[in-house]
């Protein structure tokens, strides 16, 4: 990964552990950071775990990424860092936030999870940035691990060290049930026994929502908030859905990882023809012409009645995740985050969003057709 990104590459256990570690090396507590308010709940907790105020920004209504010119200029000067999101894939401004955050002497953070393979401005998304967090669950598939990618080698050493305080130690007991769960996956699926596997999901602490957010429990998190910068005390918040997010990694899980990264160049392409299929249909996002094909991690495509849609595909065994509705800002709440001074394309977007996996491209067009389902644009104002 050092070498697509031009960059020196650190392995951490999650991606989540691995923004709280540039978090905490690149911004003081206390300062305020911009964010998308269209994401995964986990992130916002690890922004609040490491002593920062979430500042959420104005997004496309088309994209989700963030609208750098709705951003109001009192809300640029109050700012301590910037946190991109790359949402599914789709890039984020990463020049312009660059250019921005060079002028007022901040740190850029990317938030690359979803984003290996994709470019903006003729270069990956993740080398924009004082810092870069990937995940390898995502188009890797390896379901656990990542890396942070900076931009300045000399800050390898001391990173690694931070990382380390942070780890558990390796269990055997993680390493087994690392091993076994692809084939575990794979059996319930063959056999068709999607509550159990639910239950299994549950009962191992790898599913844990009942909603798209998890509950807030904000008492209880503005008395954590009182220990920040925490990882600790934010710990029932950042580990929900992934409980082993800091653990170190024994051989079985780096001997997999290795594996399913050599095959990486395969599933960015097949993600990449999907994505084209699935922006051809009359659901996809507007895209501007000449943009390249991203090998997206899931695609938006933007329906008017999301509800009936995911009914739809679940019929057809085709699971849709990665919703984040409604914003941040609504859920957590001016306690908790400065909310955007433009919420609109936001709620919009996290409220018609339909994020479809690629390699499901025709299943998906097939049951959204045979259903009817009619793009946003067939709204009144779509």
């Amino acid at each position: 990964m050092g070498t697509r990104l031009g960059r020196e590459c650190l392995y951490v256990p999650s991606c989540r552990l691995g923004l709280y570690v540039a978090l905490r090396h690149w911004c003081e507590p206390g300062g305020k950071i911009l964010m998308s308010p269209v994401n995964d709940d986990v992130i916002l907790f690890v922004v609040l775990a490491s002593g920062l105020r979430p500042v959420q920004a104005p997004l496309s209504a088309t994209d989700g990424s963030i609208d750098v010119d709705a951003v109001p200029e009192s809300v640029w000067k109050g700012l301590r860092a910037v946190l991109t999101t790359n949402l599914y894939g789709n890039p984020d401004q990463a020049r312009r936030l660059r250019g921005r955050c060079d002028r007022l002497g901040i740190p850029l953070i990317e938030d690359a999870a979803h984003a290996i393979g994709s470019v903006t401005d003729g270069a990956p998304v993740g080398s924009f940035g004082d810092a870069a967090v990937f995940s390898l669950s995502k188009h890797v598939g390896a379901k656990a691990g990542g890396f942070l990618a900076v931009a300045d080698p000399a800050l390898r050493a001391p990173l690694e060290r931070a990382r380390d305080t942070l780890l558990d130690p390796v269990r055997l007991t993680a390493e087994l049930a690392y091993a076994v769960r692809p084939y575990a996956e794979s059996a319930v699926r063959g056999l068709r026994l999607a509550p159990a596997a639910w239950w299994a999901l549950r009962l191992l602490g790898l599913q844990e929502r009942q909603e798209i957010r998890m509950p807030l429990r904000p008492g209880e998190l503005r008395q954590a908030l009182d220990a920040a910068p925490s990882l600790t005390a934010l710990h029932s918040w950042v580990r929900v859905d992934m409980h082993d997010y800091r653990i170190a990694p024994g051989r079985l899980r780096l001997r997999r990882i290795q594996h399913l990264l050599a095959r990486l160049d395969g599933r960015l392409s097949a993600h990449r023809a999907g994505t084209e299929r699935l922006l051809a249909t009359r659901w996809a996002p507007p895209v501007h012409p000449g943009s390249p094909v991203q090998p997206l991690f899931r695609v938006p495509l933007l329906v008017a009645d999301r509800e009936t849609a995911v009914a739809a595909l679940a019929r057809r065994r085709i699971t849709v995740g990665y919703l984040y509705d409604p914003p941040l800002d609504a859920y957590a709440g001016e306690r908790f985050t400065d909310p955007s001074p433009s919420p609109a394309g936001a709620v919009r977007f996290a409220r018609h969003a339909l994020p479809v996996d690629p390699l499901r491209a025709g299943p998906v067009i097939d049951v959204l057709t045979s259903a009817g389902i009619r793009p946003l644009g067939e709204l009144p104002g779509g």
